[in-house]
């Protein structure tokens, strides 16, 4: 079947509301944050400035990223007019812009949705409730300062790379692809839940939001190269 970017876009959709409507009305996010945390103890399994954990998977990670978007930027515009970057310049287009735009948008949503980190919530021996996105803050305990833990930031940039599927062409390539882009997001994502920066729902969000816009990044690309193809003519 070939792939069709609207079916995509409304399957992910759906799964994005379903995700939504499932957290915001159950326990679930609670639920399996506990077993990351030490209620004896009263600490995260994992402490936030563990090495070589801090390294590898937050500074490490965010500068390797960082290089790869420069890299693929600089090739881009350098070797734009070999064969080979002219063969999967709208792969490597969607790619570039995917891995600047996810975690751009991501990381701004951040600042509107006002929503605690799992370390932070009373439950967690933090001072504030647990208010989940669609929930009000009680007018006694409302923060002078905007929490900014939902969605999940860090894990947008491992959830970006899902955009290789579009740089591939063989089947076997573009699963490798997805593989390693999930692979990236998750033990990021997972880390960040260690260490209680994120509930399980935050990651999902994250994951299926930087789907969509990938679809919506590639659908621009793909329609912006296909008329540079066809050059207008005078009449």
């Amino acid at each position: 079947m070939a792939f069709n970017i609207a079916r995509q876009f409304l399957i992910t959709t759906t799964l994005l509301a379903l995700t939504l409507v499932v957290f915001e009305n159950s326990q679930l996010d609670i639920l399996a944050q506990d077993y990351l945390y030490d209620f004896t103890a009263q600490h995260w399994l994992l402490d936030r400035d563990q090495q070589p954990w801090k390294l590898l998977l937050y500074d490490g990670i965010k500068r390797l990223y960082m290089l790869g978007v420069l890299v693929l930027l600089i090739t881009l515009v350098v070797f734009r007019k070999q064969p080979r970057i002219r063969e999967y310049k709208t792969g490597l287009l969607t790619v570039l812009l995917s891995t600047i735009l996810v975690p751009l948008v991501i990381a701004s949503l951040k600042a509107e949705t006002n929503v605690p980190c799992p370390k932070d919530i009373s439950h967690y021996n933090g001072a504030l409730p647990h208010v989940t996105l669609f929930a009000s803050w009680p007018a006694d305990a409302r923060p002078d300062t905007v929490q900014r833990c939902y969605p999940a930031a860090h894990a947008s940039g491992g959830f970006a790379l899902l955009s290789l599927f579009f740089l591939f062409k063989s089947r076997r390539n573009r699963r490798l692809a997805v593989a390693f882009a999930l692979t990236v997001g998750w033990v990021t994502g997972f880390y960040k839940m260690l260490i209680g920066d994120h509930f399980l729902s935050h990651t999902i969000v994250s994951m299926l939001l930087a789907w969509l816009i990938i679809l919506l990044t590639h659908a621009m690309v793909r329609f912006i190269t296909a008329r540079q193809s066809y050059p207008t003519h005078a009449s």
